[in-house]
């Protein structure tokens, strides 16, 4: 007889979804991956359509190895050998009926709004992008408890399951910086602290959206002299195959290229200030001071300030471990709360939404750890830095 899910992990980014069912025994049943989830953009049923599609492919998968049990050699439709995948990548098995399950769809042989295909005690553990506010997190997990997917649900920001894909217990601080900047904290009796994180009108400075709009405003006054002169003036363009900063502002502002590439200008930025140059060498420090504070207030919120206390740092500029960033963070950071342990996180948040979940349900440590040792040994999925 198969294992029964008991968890259903979901990490919802805006550019994509990864859904991993969990046994009660912590084997990773099923996994599949979806697109981004967009409420701001889509609307919340509209979004939680494209978690639906993505638990419709794993519920497929799952459905295929044996119905709510199966093993974790089920294989999906990308040829993998499991549900981590042969590259470590989750499957993308299709399904109609699979899908149509997820959703709740009546009709459907064997499904009752989703839970005669995973059983009456599975618990749905949504970190997801967007869900920024507590507010938020009420409105998702109401959206996602009328699909009726689990007897429960919890939806919490995604940077939540960054943090604890990092750490073994529910304990520390994460910062994340990727096209914005974020951090939560959390113990292991509930508590939490965390920023609103909506951009400049809610305190924030930096992410990569925002350090290309700030490498551009001064590569701009440093071409034109109202500003300090910069190697960024001649690099930022240059990476476009421009000559000069009026030509690339001309081709953003007219469309030539599009105003969604400015990400790319945050790698140039990195690399101008670690050959020294000034303007773009303060961008880094700034950028740095900011990634403490909001590490330092999290910490003193919790009462982890003067403990031993794991700090993470995540998303696509904190991985990418710029040693001028980097380092200079820890430096900071050990003025500051000298007993932090601080590290890059590499395991998927996925995982830590599938952790997030085994708290919720009480399970005892051998089975987190069996989930975990899953991700860490599956080919292409990294290890803790």
């Amino acid at each position: 007889m198969g294992v029964n899910v008991s968890v259903v992990a979901i990490d919802a980014g805006n550019s994509k979804t990864d859904v991993a069912l969990i046994g009660e025994d912590g084997t990773v049943l099923a996994t599949a991956r979806g697109g981004g989830f967009q409420p701001p953009v889509v609307g919340v049923e509209a979004a939680v359509d494209v978690l639906a599609e993505a638990l419709g492919r794993a519920v497929a998968e799952l459905s295929a190895a044996g119905g709510s049990g199966g093993s974790a050699g089920a294989s999906g439709a990308s040829g993998a050998s499991g549900p981590l995948g042969a590259s470590g990548a989750h499957g993308e098995a299709s399904g109609t009926a699979g899908v149509a399950r997820a959703r709740g769809v009546s009709g459907v042989p064997g499904a009752s709004g989703g839970l005669g295909v995973l059983g009456p005690s599975v618990h749905v553990s949504a970190c997801l992008a967007n869900a920024d506010l507590p507010v938020e997190e009420a409105e998702l997990a109401a959206a996602l408890e009328a699909r009726g997917w689990g007897s429960s649900v919890e939806v919490r920001n995604d940077t939540f399951a960054i943090l604890r894909a990092g750490v073994d217990d529910p304990r520390g601080v994460a910062v994340v910086c990727g096209a914005g900047i974020n951090c939560v904290g959390m113990t292991p009796d509930g508590r939490t602290a965390r920023f609103p994180a909506i951009g400049r009108i809610s305190g924030d400075w930096g992410g990569g959206s925002g350090l290309a709009e700030e490498a551009l405003w001064f590569a701009a006054r440093a071409e034109d002299g109202r500003g300090e002169p910069s190697e960024l003036a001649r690099a930022l363009p240059g990476h476009f195959g421009l000559d000069s900063m009026y030509a690339l502002i001309e081709a953003l502002h007219r469309g030539a290229i599009p105003m969604v590439r400015r990400h790319e200008l945050t790698p140039v930025l990195f690399a101008t200030a670690a050959a020294g140059d000034a303007v773009a060498s303060a961008l880094v420090e700034r950028l740095a001071e900011e990634v403490v504070a909001m590490a330092s207030v999290a910490l003193n919120r919790l009462g982890l300030l003067e403990e031993e206390a794991p700090v993470l740092l995540g998303g696509s500029v904190l991985a990418a471990r710029h040693p001028q960033l980097n380092d200079r963070i820890a430096a900071l950071l050990a003025a500051r709360a000298p007993k932090a342990e601080v590290r890059v996180v590499t395991e998927p948040p996925v995982l830590g939404a599938a952790l997030l979940g085994l708290d919720r349900t009480g399970a005892d440590q051998e089975v987190r750890r069996r989930l975990r040792a899953q991700y860490l040994r599956a080919p292409g999925a990294s290890a803790p830095a």
